[in-house]
């Protein structure tokens, strides 16, 4: 499921993914995580509300570290996880893996480089290699990859990269769902851009008006999140236990 965001975004998955998960037989749920409290970043309130309705891991990205009262949480919870390409970051960890019982499952989470420079990201191409071996190290049959990163070319580059590595690779971060899931040539399943979880009537889920003014008058009055009707952005990989590939991908906007 695509970036979360604030505590509307909360609400609307506490409403919808329980039927979804009941509906479409899904086994394993990652959120994208790292907007999910109001005002950016990932508090343990708004990570345990995600928990609560049926998530199994959380991602992050560049706001990670925003909220103070996260970091001994990111410490404690194996399966709350932050990019793991972060230069000196001292606190959670970018991989873990969960046991379903009928399979294991590694989850890696990584950051772009290119424009979130300043959050000190090393190269993830470099990162990816690491931790799918030490998945399979670990017994992980099925390896999902979310990268959080803002160019489209960085994330189908490191995409196409990994195909046949990985069973999933989805990007998150831009906050709009792209139109290109598929299943690439060597079996892993891919979309550039889960989207969001949040209001429809927003820039990328803050109200519109103050990101027009911003854009069109240099009016930097601070984001506030939009309310209204919101959507669930999100892709349903569905994985072959025994040879890790994807073989069917489905997009959901809810």
């Amino acid at each position: 499921m695509g970036d979360v965001c604030g505590s509307i975004g909360c609400d609307y998955v506490r409403k919808v993914l329980p039927a979804l998960k009941r509906d479409k037989k899904i086994d394993f749920v990652i959120i994208n995580a790292e907007n999910s409290a109001d005002g950016n970043g990932v508090t343990p309130t708004s990570a345990e509300s995600l928990f609560n309705v049926g998530a199994d891991v959380l991602t992050g990205g560049n706001h990670s570290f925003r909220r103070a009262e996260v970091l001994d949480y990111l410490e404690e919870k194996d399966n709350v996880l932050r990019p793991h390409n972060l230069e000196e970051a001292p606190f959670g960890k970018g991989y873990c893996v969960i046991d379903c019982g009928f399979v294991s499952v590694a989850v890696i989470n990584l950051s772009g480089k290119i424009y979130l420079e300043k959050n000190g990201p090393t190269c993830p191409f470099a990162a990816a290699d690491e931790l799918i071996e030490k998945a399979k190290n670990d017994g992980a049959r099925i390896i999902l990859v979310d990268f959080h990163a803002e160019a489209t070319s960085e994330k189908r580059a490191l995409g196409l990269y990994l195909d046949g590595k990985v069973s999933a690779f989805f990007g998150t971060h831009t906050h709009v769902q792209t139109a290109d899931s598929q299943i690439l040539e060597n079996g892993t399943g891919y979309i550039t851009d889960l989207g969001m979880t949040g209001p429809i009537d927003s820039v990328l889920g803050v109200k519109k008006e103050i990101i027009i003014n911003r854009l069109k008058s240099n009016d930097m009055s601070k984001f506030q999140l939009a309310d209204g009707e919101c959507s669930l952005n999100g892709c349903i990989f569905e994985i072959d236990n025994k040879t890790g590939k994807t073989v069917n991908i489905e997009r959901i906007c809810i």
